[in-house]
């Protein structure tokens, strides 16, 4: 028995983590900052005692910098947008984080066509 519930845990936080990543996707558009403009959440880490969730983010257009700062500013709002949502007893402070994922894809692809064209002239 004891087995089963550490076994239903995880899956439980990554249910709670997808949840929340799509819920603060919804209600970042409601956000009225300038700064916010085109952001997607690729990823949500929520702590085991779900006090915390880190909140990773792309911007298509615009400044990660000011876009983290916004975001960071207006996660109380959005943390009282989740309780509304939510059916869980803690519902975690938010912290965002730039995410560097798809900038270091894209770098690693530009040096991998770079390395190939030169492989193609010689």
């Amino acid at each position: 028995m004891s087995r089963h519930k550490k076994s239903a845990t995880p899956n439980r936080s990554f249910r709670v983590a997808d949840q929340i990543q799509r819920d603060v996707s919804e209600l970042i558009r409601e956000l009225k900052d300038p700064r916010v403009g085109m952001v997607t959440i690729n990823a949500v880490d929520v702590t085991p005692d779900y006090a915390h969730a880190r909140i990773f983010f792309s911007v298509l257009v615009g400044d990660h910098a000011e876009t983290e700062a916004a975001l960071n500013e207006a996660a109380g709002f959005l943390r009282n947008g989740l309780f509304k949502r939510l059916m869980i007893h803690t519902v975690p402070t938010l912290h965002f984080q730039f995410d560097r994922t798809t900038e270091r894809a894209a770098d690693l692809s530009a040096l991998i066509q770079r390395a190939n064209a030169t492989r193609a002239k010689e």
